[in-house]
């Protein structure tokens, strides 16, 4: 390749890049003008709504009932743009070494009572050796809580979650297998897409957030599913050299 179509070749995405970060700020801007007036249009919904508690007349039932859709479109959207921002607003973050066992773990505690609740036995098996990793501990567990959530949803009605650490070639794994339902392949594919969402009322962005904070951590993500045998996530994470032996 030559010189000259090499550099076109980076100019041409470098311009790209430029663009998308604008776009991305625009669109995150627009979200946030968005959201002030939903806001206020939900808080006189909710006083409408007790105004017409109080009113004894016919018709006052058909007009609660409007009120409430109007009400839980307005809670859908502020979900929605809450989500979007949060997926907007995410690029550089500031790493410091850190445990990988301790995040999940933490992680797993706030979810404790549901799993109880549902029925789903969760089993652990942490790397006590496993190396410290770069990490920033506010979007990593929100990323790995919104991994564990999915994975309870998809056994409502009772299974097991398998949590495994453990280090790999040059770095760290994180696996997380539910014996749930299960996805077609279909699913797989566009599952990090956003908003793409099998879910009734879901965003489609918990996903792709919890990839875009994943990779901002030098890492990856992959997925393994089979309807009817459940689903597999692996999370893989660099480990610095000099952080080498740190637990």
């Amino acid at each position: 390749m030559s010189d000259d179509v090499r550099n076109a070749k980076t100019e041409t995405t470098e311009t790209l890049r430029r663009q998308y970060e604008e776009l991305a700020e625009l669109a995150g801007s627009l979200a946030h003008e968005i959201k002030n007036p939903l806001s206020v249009i939900h808080m006189n919904i909710d006083l409408l709504s007790e105004e017409l508690g109080d009113i004894e007349a016919p018709a006052r039932q058909r007009a609660i009932n409007k009120v409430d859709i109007v009400r839980q479109q307005c809670e859908r959207m502020e979900n929605l743009l809450r989500d979007f921002l949060r997926f907007a607003r995410l690029r550089e973050i500031d790493l410091t070494p850190g445990s990988l066992n301790h995040q999940i773990d933490r992680v797993l505690r706030a979810y404790e009572a549901q799993a109880e609740q549902q029925n789903v036995d969760v089993e652990m098996y942490l790397d006590a050796d496993l190396p410290a990793i770069m990490l920033n501990s506010d979007t990593l567990q929100a990323a790995l809580m919104n991994l564990v959530k999915n994975a309870l949803e998809a056994m409502q009605h009772g299974g097991q979650l398998v949590v495994r650490t453990y280090s790999t070639r040059g770095g760290v794994a994180l696996e997380l297998i539910d014996n749930g339902p299960g996805m077609e392949d279909s699913t797989v594919i566009h599952m990090f897409e956003p908003f793409y969402s099998t879910k009734s009322g879901g965003s489609g962005l918990g996903l792709p957030t919890a990839r875009k904070i994943i990779e901002a951590h030098g890492g990856g993500i992959t997925v393994q599913s089979e309807p009817g045998r459940g689903t597999r996530f692996v999370l893989a994470f660099p480990v610095p050299r000099r952080l080498g032996g740190g637990g």
